[in-house]
């Protein structure tokens, strides 16, 4: 890959034709329309996250006349341009120029156009350090994988952004990585994650890749890479998330980040009364001995058997020892076993007296029938029927 280092380039320079799409949150052009700052393989604008923190630092170094540091650019064709590293940077000075944000000066917000004229020539005339690169695709390609840009390493997904860039990216992003789209709220109750990080579409193609390609991503990307519909993409994530959402009538903050997508595969041949699921959630979730709230829904989705998807409270120590001196003093008392099955069974254990260490606690009632974690309702049993007992 060739390089050439330019020292020419200024702000002003940068900034001569600079349009940034509010919509779709991402500069555009610059550099009087022959630089695309955002190209697809690009991840989203980032720096306005947080409160705007770090575009405000860019300014604020440009000011103190603080170096940037190294922004490279590919150059496509004679005189045409996109940014290969630095868009976040880039994007934050045309958008200050542009007047789309302020930086804060002793409380007081300044949009450029409110900045003394010195301060204004300052970050006009500073020069940035550009490196031209010229390369095949592949070169191109295999060098931005390895970019940190500005300290923040990207994620899988934007990596694969860059590698499968194309009409199904560009259409995937459209609809997946817009943070205007309408469905962002519906989605987020049960997608964790930012639309700008491409955490939606990540989602989205985790999903239905798991569906037709056993889960790689990378693979189904790049057996779409050049259509020009994302239709079956689209259609399987929504049809998971109406599932969901039909399934279960109440939103918790559990259901945020869930394997809803596998719990669909499984599931969604089933039918289930969403009223009964509804009650069942709230009393499942106001229980006090559920551990794991994430764990109601695959646990009512699979007919409320698998009681370790709740990770149910156990007994305490002080209880369990309670009553096991208690059932010991009572069994020895009677010349029987202090396990309660053992005593009413036939074999050599009918009279034994087991230590702590050798039995479990047990619901006497049991927990999913409706029995408490309660002192009352708790028994020793030897280890062997313990497990042997279960939820019958």
């Amino acid at each position: 890959m060739k390089t050439t280092l330019r020292t020419d380039i200024t702000v002003a320079g940068i900034c001569d034709g600079f349009v940034y799409n509010e919509l779709e949150g991402k500069g555009l052009f610059g550099l009087g329309g022959k630089l695309t700052i955002q190209p697809e393989y690009q991840r989203n604008y980032i720096y306005a996250d947080g409160g705007g923190k770090k575009e405000q630092a860019v300014i604020e170094s440009l000011l103190k006349g603080y170096p940037l540091g190294l922004i490279y650019f590919n150059k496509v064709a004679d005189d045409r341009f996109e940014v290969l590293d630095g868009q976040q940077r880039i994007t934050s000075i045309g958008r200050f120029v542009t007047n789309k944000f302020a930086i804060m000066d002793n409380g007081n917000p300044k949009y450029f156009d409110s900045l003394p004229a010195d301060q204004k020539a300052r970050i006009r005339d500073s020069k940035l350090l550009i490196y031209e690169c010229e390369g095949t695709e592949t070169d191109i390609k295999k060098w931005f994988e390895t970019i940190n840009i500005a300290g923040v390493p990207l994620n899988d997904q934007e990596l694969l952004n860059a590698i499968y860039s194309g009409p199904f990216v560009t259409l995937a992003k459209a609809e997946f990585s817009n943070s205007q789209n309408a469905n962002i709220q519906k989605w987020s109750a049960y997608v964790r994650g930012s639309a700008n990080r491409q955490e939606f579409l990540e989602r989205a193609l985790d999903w239905v890749s798991a569906f037709h390609e056993g889960g790689d991503i990378g693979g189904y990307m790049s057996r779409h890479r050049y259509d020009n519909s994302i239709t079956e993409l689209k259609t399987y994530f929504n049809s998971v998330i109406d599932w969901v959402s039909t399934v279960f009538l109440d939103v918790l903050p559990e259901m945020r980040g869930l394997e809803w997508g596998r719990l669909y595969e499984e599931y969604h041949g089933r039918s289930y009364d969403p009223k009964k699921m509804s009650a069942d959630v709230r009393r499942l979730a106001a229980d006090d001995c559920v551990n794991s709230r994430k764990g109601i829904f695959e646990f009512l989705l699979g007919g409320a058997v698998d009681t370790k998807l709740l990770d149910v409270r156990v007994f305490d120590i002080k209880v369990k020892r309670a009553a096991h001196a208690r059932q010991t003093q009572e069994a020895e008392a009677k010349g029987e076993s202090n396990c309660p099955l053992c005593a009413v069974g036939h074999d050599a254990n009918k009279s034994k007296i087991y230590r702590f260490e050798e039995m479990d606690a047990d619901h006497v009632s049991a927990w999913s029938r409706g029995g408490a974690s309660t002192a009352e309702n708790c028994q020793m049993l030897c280890i062997t029927h313990n497990r042997a007992k279960g939820n019958r």
